[in-house]
């Protein structure tokens, strides 16, 4: 499977299973777009990335978390 940016659920729940200990209401951007680009599935140009998408990606980690 390859991930891009706008997988946006897909990539919350990779994320969600790599970083468990991790509360996603806390994660500044920066972190959050340096674990998607790193995940081994994500295959998009990592500077076709936005504060939105960021941002879409975050709450639904934190949906899939709870």
């Amino acid at each position: 499977m390859s991930l891009k940016w706008t997988d946006v659920q897909e990539i919350a729940i990779e994320l969600a299973e790599r970083h468990e200990e991790v509360d996603p209401r806390y994660v500044n951007f920066v972190d959050l777009r340096n674990w998607v680009v790193a995940l081994e599935e994500f295959n998009d140009d990592p500077s076709h990335c936005g504060e939105k998408i960021l941002e879409a990606i975050q709450m639904a980690w934190i949906e899939e978390a709870d």
